[in-house]
């Protein structure tokens, strides 16, 4: 587990992104697939292990048809709390864009499976290594058996997402489904709240001392404006 190039790639004094956290789900790993309106649409698809969301970009999103192979690019391994960030990432920064939680759930390995979080994560990060990995998936819009196969076809990070034909196979697009699974808005939607939503991640981190010099400052600011509207009226 190493968290190290996601941190060197940002600047979480200027991004909203978060740095760390641990897994609260006791019994079961979890999965996340995040739309990201970055310099082009794709989809993130994050899987528990390890402790941190193993990454793949997923330029033209999931498919449930078997027939269909979708590109997926390993990329640099995800903070735990990524699961649940939904928001903009400010111009400047690295993978600068919008992001909504477009599907999550759990999942657990297709063989082998196991009541033991421990042991099923252990059969998946040895799948991992070997480069084949098959999965089943308990979300709000992917279902059933997926498989991540790792090819050449474009260097070494480059994989293959595919849907097992089993029941919940379709021809359908599953990517029109176009809501966060969170709160329920588009990409669009969500750029015209983004002030609310950057606004309400950085509250959390201002410090006591910061909060302090910003009473101060909106106190000297409101003595000004009145001293301002008194000498206007003589």
């Amino acid at each position: 587990m190493s968290l190290s190039l996601y941190k060197k790639k940002r600047s979480f004094t200027n991004t909203p992104e978060p740095a760390g956290g641990k897994s609260t789900v006791k019994n079961k790993l979890v999965f996340v697939v995040q739309k990201h309106d970055a310099s082009r649409l794709h989809y993130d698809f994050r899987l528990e292990m390890d402790g941190v969301l193993k990454s793949w970009a997923v330029p033209k999103g999931p498919s449930l048809d078997p027939s269909v192979k979708r590109l997926a690019m390993m990329v640099e391994d995800h903070p735990f709390d990524y699961r649940s960030f939904e928001g903009i990432i400010p111009e400047g920064n690295y993978g600068a864009g919008t992001v909504i939680v477009w599907d999550e759930g759990t999942y657990e390995p297709l063989e082998n499976v196991s009541a033991n979080k421990k042991e099923n994560e252990k059969n998946l990060l040895k799948q991992l290594g070997a480069g084949s990995l098959k999965f089943v998936m308990h979300g709000k819009k992917l279902k059933g058996e997926f498989a991540l196969v790792k090819t050449s076809y474009q260097g070494e990070n480059s994989w293959l997402l595919i849907k097992h034909n089993d029941t919940y196979a379709s021809q359908e697009d599953v990517t029109e489904k176009d809501k966060s699974v969170i709160s329920k808005k588009t990409i669009a939607q969500v750029e015209k709240t983004s002030n609310k939503i950057w606004k309400s991640n950085r509250a959390q981190t201002v410090k006591p001392a910061a909060k302090k010099s910003i009473k101060k400052a909106a106190k000297k600011s409101s003595k000004k404006s009145s001293k301002a509207a008194i000498k206007s009226q003589h």
